[in-house]
């Protein structure tokens, strides 16, 4: 059952946890990503709102995400709509642009990478 409430929601939409999402919807916020990420870890998470797989896992990282704020602040970047930035975050961090995508910035630098299936908030936290 639990399954089917990953996939389709369910009624209990009270218990879901709500995190502190950034938007990234500027250029010049990813120099400043890159220098905030020198004393607090950053996430992005690039997300295409068209896409089942990317709800699925959006949902996935936020249920299971359990880093405190003031060790991370994560941002938010939709896809579609800001296809541009999300092409810059490829290049300036030398990553294959994928979506669903996470990655999290340390020291101005991509320590880790995941998409699709892969991306797993437990993950993340080792490298926290």
């Amino acid at each position: 059952m639990n399954f089917f409430k990953s996939i389709f929601g369910s009624s209990e939409e009270n218990n879901k946890k709500s995190l502190a999402w950034n938007p990234l919807n500027s250029m010049e916020q990813l120099d400043e990503i890159i220098e905030e990420s020198r004393s607090v870890c950053a996430v992005i998470f690039k997300h295409s709102t068209r896409c089942g797989i990317s709800r699925f896992a959006l949902n996935n990282f936020e249920a299971s995400y359990n880093i405190p704020e003031a060790s991370a602040k994560l941002y938010f970047l939709d896809i579609l709509t800001y296809r541009d930035i999300s092409n810059a975050v490829a290049e300036k961090f030398d990553i294959v642009h994928e979506s669903p995508q996470l990655l999290l910035i340390k020291g101005g630098k991509v320590v880790h990478n995941e998409s699709h299936g892969q991306i797993d908030a437990r993950e993340i936290a080792k490298f926290v």
